[in-house]
């Protein structure tokens, strides 16, 4: 059954004048769709030409948006010794080993991105199916194992995205907020769809972006030319 939307909605589609927006348009045209009291996230979202079930097919990684998300993150790190004071001195909000495991075995998961050195995760193994569902887990490709954990916490402070796409090629992410300019939102996007379009696989065949749109928290999409996507790399 299709979903009913309410008169905003209808209010809000008849701002969308276009069938295919450029992307310089569509951050434009998005700011002119602001209906919430909040400052809605702005949220891109990609069909991808790829199949998920073959490894090499997972697009799964992450940027850091020059003008950030608009977020405050939370930051947690599973560090001991050396690397736990060098967590703190780079400004996580949670350090520690046995207390961050105790936290999470108690679904406590009072953070947004969890830090982990190599060493610390044959520990986290065994909460794979707290972390797993959330998008908590670290993984290297998202630079979230690694013995350089203070770049890693200047990372996610400063704006990193952590994506990966579902098990039908699809993917959205946030690029910043409502408040910001249409310059900001445009050097963001443009950021998370060259770092995109790098990870293009050798394997994948046809047309990589099939299908993109731009929208708010709560506001109808905005199509997206996918011939111009191409074109950032």
């Amino acid at each position: 059954m299709a979903k009913k939307h309410g008169k905003r909605y209808q209010e809000l589609l008849k701002k969308i004048d276009k069938d295919v927006y450029s992307l310089k348009e569509a951050v434009e045209k998005v700011k002119e769709l602001k209906s919430a009291k909040f400052d809605e996230t702005v949220e891109l979202a990609l069909k991808l030409g790829v199949d998920p079930r073959h490894a090499d097919q997972m697009i799964r990684g992450s940027v850091v948006l020059p003008h950030g998300t608009g977020k405050e993150v939370k930051v947690a790190v599973i560090a001991k010794d050396d690397k736990a004071e060098e967590a703190k001195a780079a400004g996580a909000d949670i350090v520690g080993e046995e207390e961050i495991l105790e936290m999470i075995k108690n679904g406590n998961l009072d953070f947004d991105i969890l830090i982990a050195t190599p060493d610390m995760m044959g520990k986290l193994g065994r909460f794979g199916k707290i972390l797993g569902p959330k998008g908590l887990m670290p993984n290297p490709k998202t630079g979230t194992v690694t013995v350089d954990v203070a770049q890693a916490v200047k990372n996610a402070k400063a704006g990193q995205v952590n994506f990966r796409v579902d098990k039908k090629g699809n993917m959205h992410v946030g690029i910043g907020k409502a408040s910001f300019t249409p310059e900001q939102l445009l050097e963001n996007a443009i950021a998370f769809v060259e770092k995109i379009n790098k990870m293009k696989p050798a394997s994948a065949k046809g047309r990589y972006i099939q299908n993109a749109a731009l929208s708010l928290t709560m506001s109808p999409s905005v199509k997206l030319d996918v011939n111009e996507l191409a074109e950032y790399k």
